[in-house]
C-alpha cells in the first residue's frame, strides 16, 4: 500500500462550534497521536481525504504535510461519518514509522458460488491482523467456489499474504455453507410471523383506565388553575 501525501493544518480552536466551522471551510477535524507524543489537532482537506479512503480503504496510509514540520506518516484508525448526511465528521490518525508493524482490521470478502441448493453465511465481516505499516492488504478473500454443504471456514483457514499474521482467535468461524431454505421453510416462517401476539384484554382495559385517570387528573389541575 503506497502512502499518499496530503496537506494538513494545525487547529487552535476546539469544541463543536470550531468543528462545524472547520467542516464549513471544506476541511475535516482530525487528531494525530501515538509513539508517546502529545496529540496534535489537525484539519484535512475533505475532498482529498475522501479520495484517499476510496482508493485505499479503511486502513489508508497518509504522509501528512504540515507547514513548519517534517512530513509525518500516519495510519487512518477511525473515520466518523455523519449518521444521516454523507460527510466525515472526524478522523483519528495513528503515528507510524517505516518498518514497524501495526494491528489493523481487514474486511473479509467472500467470492464464488457454492454448490447448488446451498446458502453461504458470513459470521465475521472483519478479522484482526498484524502487518507492516506500509504493506497492509486491502482485504482478505475467501473463495467458496463449488464448496459443498457443511463447509466451514475458520479464522485459522484464511490465506494471509506473506508478512501478515492473524490476531483474531483462530477458532472463530468466519464463513459456512448451509442448506438453502426450502419453500416450505419460508412459508412456515411467514405463517409464524403472521400469527402475531394476542394481547390480554385485561391489560388493555387497565391501560385505558390508567389513561382516563391521568386525563381526569389533568383536567382537575387545569380547572383549579382557572379558579385561582
Amino acid at each position: 500500500m503506497a502512502q499518499t501525501r496530503i496537506p494538513a493544518e494545525t487547529r487552535t480552536e476546539f469544541g463543536k462550534g470550531a468543528a462545524r466551522r472547520t467542516r464549513r471551510a471544506g476541511k475535516i477535524p482530525a487528531v494525530l497521536y501515538g509513539h508517546g507524543t502529545d496529540p496534535v489537532h489537525l484539519s484535512l482537506p475533505s475532498l482529498e481525504f475522501a479520495a484517499v479512503v476510496r482508493e485505499q480503504g479503511r486502513n489508508a496510509v497518509l504522509e501528512l504535510d504540515v507547514a513548519g514540520s517534517a512530513p509525518q506518516l500516519a495510519l487512518t484508525k477511525t473515520v466518523v461519518v455523519h449518521p444521516l448526511r454523507p460527510y466525515v465528521e472526524h478522523v483519528d490518525l495513528l503515528v507510524i514509522k517505516r518498518g514497524e508493524k501495526v494491528e489493523v482490521e481487514l474486511n473479509v470478502v467472500v467470492s464464488g458460488d457454492a454448490a447448488p441448493g446451498s446458502l453461504v453465511t458470513q459470521d465475521m465481516n472483519t478479522v484482526l491482523v498484524e502487518a507492516d505499516a506500509l504493506n497492509i492488504p486491502e482485504s482478505i478473500e475467501v473463495s467458496v467456489e463449488d464448496a459443498a454443504i457443511g463447509t466451514q471456514v475458520y479464522a485459522k483457514d484464511l490465506k494471509l499474504p506473506g508478512g501478515v499474521e492473524l490476531r483474531t482467535d483462530e477458532e472463530y468461524l468466519v464463513v459456512q455453507v448451509v442448506p438453502a431454505p426450502t419453500e416450505e421453510d419460508l412459508e412456515a416462517e411467514v405463517d409464524t410471523e403472521g400469527a402475531g401476539v394476542v394481547e390480554d384484554p385485561s391489560d388493555e382495559e387497565q391501560a385505558e383506565a390508567s389513561e382516563e385517570s391521568a386525563e381526569g387528573a389533568s383536567d382537575e389541575a387545569a380547572e383549579g388553575d382557572s379558579e385561582k
